[in-house]
């Protein structure tokens, strides 16, 4: 048999997306800040975009320019022989002088203003730790153990490898002995507590060895801590000997003590929100507001390009050129336009479910499916999940992330469905009100649900309680 290759057409179907669709989901699914990111980076990249500049800003301009001219050609036609006329000029150019002067200073003064509230750099441990040890007579010998000891505490506090381990990385070999010296130098530095290698040690560190109660706390600290996590104040008495009152008094102490040290320097960065779309209450009902226009640049093609291309015609590489980013410019500027479509849309639909939700609070949050707006509105079900990832909604209620209003939940006693949210909400409100000196356990919250309507299991309970970390019942005492 002979083997040989053959060139033969072939016809298939292939479902592949355009580039159009491509950007489009792409501007969809960008939350604000990043699509005003996005759309200063296309200003830069395309040359046939441009911002939309506000009308009466342009006007202004013009008729100072205006203005300028008009004086410009008053002092040329003034004749300059007579020496009144020389003082006069000299005048304006020293006042002119002086106003350029008054506005250098103001240029200044708008600079160093916005200097000083500049947030500087925040300090993370390891710096502050370092800086102390610049202050803090520290033998030669154990340098190098300090230094390593202090980047090797982690970010709450605590010191995240044995000085087994720390100490194979120092290039001149010392004895345990001077490594433990060196851990007690870092642990008497602030803050109370840095430098522990577990979470008894790191509270005793916080202690004052002047306190008249500091053995007892102490004690308590090494024997009894977790009988105090369980609330055992009684069986603690009875084991140290001491008053219940004396008990509770000391534990209230040990709360007030930091179980990690290095949370003040912690340098995680708050997400900035803001809000795309603004509901609210006008006339009986609710309004909703795209609220991006104030942030997001306004686009449309120049008229200079459109005008090259209607006079310069031919196949050259400029105008191919142009042709194609003015093709481009058009979809971004359509797809930020059905950006808005959609986002309004699916924004609507969601105020008009969760009315309930709007006039009352978290009780009456709706379960709701993204399949049931994308039915409404008519869109791919992707298509509103794309619409609201990462986007925030301002209502009466507060702020809040637009996926926050789709949420599962299950069928009550008399048939009406019951989100998650609202129980949740239900629960820590049953848990506030009980009496704490004798809390509920999981199967009597469960109970109270049942005496309301809603069928819950004990295993539910506690399944959210641990999420909405809800002590247990006999954490929860008070004696």
């Amino acid at each position: 048999m002979r083997m040989q290759t053959s060139l033969m057409p072939q016809l298939q179907q292939k479902m592949k997306l355009s580039p159009q669709i491509i950007q489009s989901i792409e501007i969809l699914q960008l939350p604000l800040l990043a699509l005003v990111e996005h759309i200063q980076q296309e200003l830069v990249d395309n040359p046939v975009l441009e911002e939309i500049v506000d009308e009466k800003k342009e006007e202004d301009i013009k008729e100072e320019e205006s203005e300028v001219r008009a004086d410009e050609a008053a002092a040329e036609s003034d004749g300059l022989n007579k020496l009144g006329e020389i003082a006069d000029d000299w005048r304006e150019y020293y006042s002119q002088t002086t106003v350029r002067r008054s506005n250098l200073t103001e240029e200044r003064d708008q600079k160093q203003e916005a200097l000083e509230n500049t947030a500087a750099k925040a300090m993370s441990l390891h710096d502050h730790l370092m800086g102390q040890m610049s202050l803090v007579e520290v033998p030669p010998h154990l340098l190098e153990a300090c230094e390593n000891i202090i980047y090797s505490i982690d970010k709450s506090g605590y010191l995240a490898s044995p000085l087994e381990e720390v100490i194979q990385f120092l290039e001149k070999p010392i004895s345990m002995d001077d490594m433990k010296e060196a851990l007690r130098i870092i642990q008497s530095l602030e803050p109370p507590g840095v430098g522990a290698r577990n979470l008894q040690e790191c509270l005793i560190l916080q202690l004052d060895k002047r306190d008249k109660n500091y053995r007892l706390i102490r004690d308590l600290l090494l024997n009894h801590l977790e009988d105090i996590e369980m609330k055992k104040y009684p069986l603690i008495a009875r084991k140290t000997g001491q008053k219940l009152g004396v008990i509770k008094k000391q534990v209230e102490f040990i709360r007030t003590l930091n179980p990690k040290p290095g949370s003040i320097f912690c340098d995680e960065t708050i997400p900035y929100v803001v809000p795309e779309v603004k509901v609210e209450y006008i006339d009986g009902r609710y309004e909703v507001f795209l609220i991006d226009n104030t942030n997001l640049p306004q686009l449309r093609i120049s008229s200079f390009y459109r005008k090259f291309l209607s006079e310069n015609g031919g196949d050259n590489a400029t105008y191919q050129y142009i042709q194609k980013k003015i093709e481009s410019a058009k979809w971004l500027i359509d797809a930020i336009k059905q950006r808005h479509g959609t986002l309004f849309k699916v924004a609507c639909k969601i105020v008009e479910l969760q009315k309930d939700f709007l006039d009352e609070g978290i009780h009456k949050l709706k379960t709701l499916k993204m399949q049931d707006v994308a039915d409404i509105v008519g869109v791919h079900v992707s298509t509103v999940s794309r619409a609201i990832a990462h986007k925030y909604i301002q209502t009466p209620q507060g702020i809040f992330e637009m996926k926050f209003f789709f949420t599962g939940g299950f069928q009550n006693v008399n048939g009406s469905m019951e989100s998650w949210e609202s129980i949740r909400q239900k629960l820590f409100e049953i848990v506030a009100k009980e009496n704490k000196k004798n809390p509920l356990s999981d199967e009597e919250v469960a109970e109270k649900f049942r005496i309301s309507g809603v069928d819950i299991a004990r295993r539910t309970i506690t399944k959210y309680r641990r999420i909405m970390k809800i002590p247990s019942s006999r954490q929860r005492k008070e004696y």
